[in-house]
Order: structure tokens, then C-alpha cells, then sequence
């Protein structure tokens, strides 16, 4: 995989949302500025007015999806979600131009130059969101070389969640005699692979054998393939570019060992700590009242403690106290049973369900990653029992704990919670492909996208 364009790929959706936010912001100050008269005294108000209308639209279009890479293919659905959109910016807008101070002349040219940049920069986003779900543009031809198990998974996967395939057929690897794809999905075995590639005008061959035995494998074929211009590559790679996970049905140590990633050193160390001690003194700052409330109300709500402690495990399999608002009963867990939470838990409370959704719950966290035990963004800690357990049933579940827990994380924002080992097991694809690619450019994408999750609820349990 080039590793650069894995990296524009991977920070497109944070610098589309700082673009945006940018354009709002510039528009909304040179607005004021014009209309002011008076620089020196009117530029404080401009910064101001424009970083919160920024700010706002930024979070209107987060919650709204606007930066999520899997965009709606119903025109309905994003005519909706443009709508909601625009109504609530607009909103926002005129909050914050319409009461603007007594002498500070035309303020309704201001206002209406304001909800026009904001208008655009919306419209704009909902276009390129219409241009990406339009079946019409140009999709990536790609060849699944096996026909077996492994084949049929990728083929699966591709077909549900990436619409930027088209899938031409399955060519049958020489070993495999019981296909368990379609056989009318079958590509005819009488022309050799190249031929068939060319045929088929494939962009892209996915190499997912079952059987790789002596003689599955045509290299020189491939090799010619790859030569000609097409995309060679294996299974893994292949689900770490098109879908952020690193499967783990057929994967092995060597692919991990020899391939790239895992950069664990010093000058990403010292800038991954630098940016979690700014953002979560920040979001401490910005969320003390919202957690003051909190604890009242978890007071008045049911009797126990405002905080509740557990042990998880961290950094290098250590243990640490994880700190969160009590959302649970104070007896849920009377008989010293460690259990997963679930979908609808009779032991969550009334102010506790509404805390999940929101994920205020998980407010006090934020001193974890001032403290030093978490970071802001990085695999969810898990509890040493589940973590002794899972260990022994799902390969490689122990190179999560190479890298700090947090409080979000790339499988947060790509799976809904799971209360299972198969959901553990899903999750851990997802934290696989963190821990080797993670990178201050991947961690503001993920937070681009929690915001998402944090204001629409997804995934709450």
C-alpha cells in the first residue's frame, strides 16, 4: 500500500471540515470588518462572531454526516439531512448577526451576507455528498482472484460497504475444486489470468486464496498483471486501503511483521502526548458546567456514588482506575460477576441512559488522558477478565495494548458497541488498523467523526 496516498485518503475528511470551517469563519470576519467602519475597535467582535459561527457550522455539519466517508445513496436521505442542516445554520447565523451592538451600522446587510457564505459552504458539501453517491461515476473493475471462502468474504464486504467497486467475477484458483461463491459469478478458467484481467478491463486483482499451497499462485501472471498497470494486492492490504480494518481471518504475523506501520517512536510519542495534555485541558474547560450538571443530577437521579471507578487495562497490559459518571445502578453488579453491558440493560438508570446516548458518562475520562493513563483517541480500555478471555479466544487481540487506551477510537466510529466476543472480535479489526497507522492526522479524523456519533447517539447501548 503507498503510504501517502493512504494518508490523503485518510485526512481528507478533517481537512474538509477545517476548509469549511475556515471559509465560514473568513467570510463572517471580512464581513464584519467592512461594514464596521472602525478596525481596531470592531476586530475583537469579528474574531469572536466568526470563530463561534464557524465553530457551529462545524458541528451542524459533523452531526449531519456531512464528513462521513460512507455517504447516503438515497437522494432522500441527504435532501433531509441538506435541509436540517441548512435550517439550523441559518438559525445559528441569525443568532448571532441579529444582535449585534446598537451602533454598529447595517447589520441586516451583515446578517444577509453571513447566512449567504454559511448557505454556500452547506450546499457546497451537500453537492459533492449528491457527486459521491451517484452510481455513475467511475467505479474501481475489480477482479477477485479464488473462489473459496476467503474470496467469498472479500466479495461479500466489498458488495455491502464500498460502493466504489464494481466486481467483474471470481477467477478459481488451480487448487480450488469447491467453490463457495456463485458459480454463475465464475469467470471461465480456459484463458489465463492476464487475458482475463484484459478483458474484463479490471483496474484492480484482489489476491484471496484459500488454497495457497505449491502452485496456487501464478506469480509471474500477477507480476505481469501489476506491470500493465493494474492493482496487485493481498487480501489484508486490500481491507486496510478500501475499508480501515485489518481482517483477522487470514491474517499472520509475517504480513504484520514485514509490512509498514507501527511507528511507535519518540517524535510521535512526544506529539500524541503534547495534543491529548491541549485537547482535554480544553474540553475540560468547555465541559465543567455540562459535568457540574451532571453529577447533580446523577445525585438527585438514584442513590450511590457520582463517580464510578474500575480497573481496566492499559499501556503494556498495566492496570489503571478508569474514571466515569455513574450510569448504572449502585448494586449492578451485586454478585461480583463481570458482564458486559447490553442493548436496553435493566440496570442502567433513567439519567444514565440519557448520559450513554450522549456519552456524557464519559466526561471524567478527560483527566485520564491529562494524568497520563489514556489518550484522547486510541483502542476503548477493556476490564482484565474480558481481557484475559479474549486473549486466549481472538488471535492478535493483545497488539491493542501496544499503544494507550481512549476515550474514542477508530472502532468507536466504525462499529456499533458490541456486547459479545464475535463484536470483540470485529472491534479488534478496526483497533488492528489503528495501532498500526495511527497518526495526529488519523486521530483529527476520528474526532471529526465522534462528533458525529456523540450528537446523533449512534452505537449508544
Amino acid at each position: 500500500m503507498n503510504r501517502v496516498t493512504h494518508h490523503q485518503r485518510l485526512g481528507s475528511g478533517v481537512l474538509i471540515a477545517l476548509f469549511d470551517a475556515g471559509v465560514v469563519m473568513v467570510a463572517a470576519c471580512a464581513a464584519l470588518l467592512l461594514q464596521a467602519g472602525s478596525l481596531d475597535r470592531w476586530a475583537p467582535l469579528a474574531g469572536t462572531h466568526g470563530a463561534s459561527l464557524a465553530a457551529g457550522v462545524f458541528f451542524i455539519n459533523a452531526a449531519s454526516g456531512f464528513y462521513e466517508p460512507d455517504q447516503p445513496r438515497s437522494g432522500r436521505v441527504l435532501f433531509l439531512r441538506t435541509a436540517l442542516a441548512l435550517l439550523l445554520s441559518l438559525a445559528l447565523t441569525y443568532a448571532i448577526f441579529s444582535h449585534l451592538p446598537a451602533e454598529f451600522g447595517q447589520r441586516t446587510d451583515l446578517l444577509a451576507a453571513a447566512m449567504l457564505a454559511v448557505s454556500a459552504v452547506v450546499l457546497r458539501r451537500a453537492y459533492v455528498m449528491l457527486a459521491k453517491a451517484n452510481p455513475a461515476r467511475g467505479r474501481s473493475r475489480t477482479l477477485i482472484f479464488g473462489s473459496g471462502e476467503a474470496a467469498r468474504v472479500v466479495g461479500r464486504t466489498l458488495s455491502s460497504a464500498d460502493p466504489d467497486v464494481e466486481i467483474v467475477g471470481y477467477y478459481p484458483g488451480p487448487n480450488e475444486k469447491h467453490p463457495a461463491v456463485p458459480r454463475e459469478e465464475l469467470l471461465p478458467v480456459g484463458r489465463s489470468l492476464i487475458e482475463t484481467a484484459h478483458e474484463h478491463r479490471v483496474d484492480e486483482i484482489v489476491v484471496a486464496l484459500t488454497e495457497r499451497r505449491a502452485g496456487s499462485m501464478p506469480l509471474r501472471e500477477l507480476l505481469d498483471c501489476k506491470l500493465q498497470g493494474m492493482k496487485v494486492c493481498d487480501i489484508n492490504s486490500h481491507f486496510e486501503r478500501r475499508l480501515g480494518q485489518i481482517r483477522i481471518d487470514y491474517l499472520n504475523a509475517g504480513w504484520l511483521i514485514f509490512g509498514d506501520g507501527f511507528n511507535q517512536g519518540l517524535g510521535r510519542t512526544v506529539v500524541k502526548r503534547a495534543f491529548d495534555i491541549v485537547s482535554a485541558s480544553a474540553l475540560i474547560v468547555v465541559a465543567s458546567p455540562l459535568m457540574l450538571l451532571a453529577a447533580l443530577g446523577i445525585k438527585l437521579d438514584s442513590r450511590g456514588p457520582v463517580l464510578y471507578r474500575q480497573e481496566r487495562v492499559g499501556l503494556d497490559n498495566k492496570p489503571f482506575q478508569v474514571v466515569k459518571f455513574r450510569s448504572m445502578r449502585a448494586d449492578a453488579e451485586e454478585d461480583g460477576k463481570p458482564r458486559w453491558a447490553t442493548t436496553g440493560d435493566s440496570r442502567v438508570t433513567r439519567l444514565g441512559r440519557l448520559m450513554r446516548v450522549s456519552r456524557i458518562d464519559e466526561l471524567p475520562q478527560l483527566f485520564s488522558v491529562v494524568k497520563g493513563d489514556m489518550s484522547l483517541v486510541g483502542p476503548r480500555p477493556e476490564r482484565p477478565y474480558f481481557v484475559g478471555r479474549l486473549t486466549q479466544e481472538i488471535p492478535f487481540y493483545a497488539v491493542r495494548h501496544s499503544v494507550k487506551p481512549g476515550v474514542t477510537g477508530w472502532a468507536q466510529v466504525r462499529y456499533q458497541y458490541g456486547s459479545t466476543v464475535e463484536d470483540s472480535q470485529e472491534k479488534l479489526q478496526y483497533d488492528l488498523f489503528y495501532v498500526k497507522n495511527h497518526s495526529l492526522l488519523l486521530d483529527l479524523k476520528i474526532l471529526v467523526e465522534t462528533v458525529h456519533v456523540v450528537l446523533t447517539g449512534k452505537g449508544a447501548r
